[in-house]
């Protein structure tokens, strides 16, 4: 049997006050989650990993939440980050966080944020770091 990855994680949107602005930086995010593709066809991000509420469901913040098993996707991470990192580009948010577990290389945190503490649609200030925990594995 092949080596199984874990990934899963959120990203959270900003609070507001204004229920219109939620709305519409709500409505784009689901434009750009739906824009993703489906089936077969998504080697790294599709549109049936995502999840996310309506605006029913939603206090202040909209989180959105994902999850997937790949076959070893750390010996593509780079490109898989490529496609998460486009994503985001797309999206309103203000952090995101991506969990990693692997059979032989434990776990990684993988946090992006921004310069501005906020994101707007392809505004260019991402930031990523990374924690390696090693938990887990075939060394522990």
């Amino acid at each position: 049997m092949e080596p199984e990855s874990i990934v899963y994680g959120s990203i959270r949107d900003w609070p507001s006050t204004d229920p219109e602005q939620c709305r519409l930086r709500r409505a784009v995010n689901r434009r750009a989650l739906y824009s993703l593709p489906q089936g077969e066809g998504w080697p790294f991000l599709g549109r049936e990993m995502f999840s996310c509420c309506m605006d029913e469901g939603v206090y202040q913040t909209q989180i959105i939440h994902f999850g997937a098993s790949y076959r070893a996707v750390e010996y593509e991470w780079a490109l898989w980050v490529r496609h998460f990192e486009a994503l985001l580009n797309e999206l309103y948010w203000t952090s995101a966080v991506v969990h990693l577990e692997t059979e032989l290389n434990g776990i990684h945190t993988f946090r992006w944020e921004t310069e501005s503490g906020s994101h707007s649609p392809h505004q260019r200030d991402l930031r990523m770091r990374c924690a390696w925990e090693r938990d887990g594995g075939v060394f522990s």
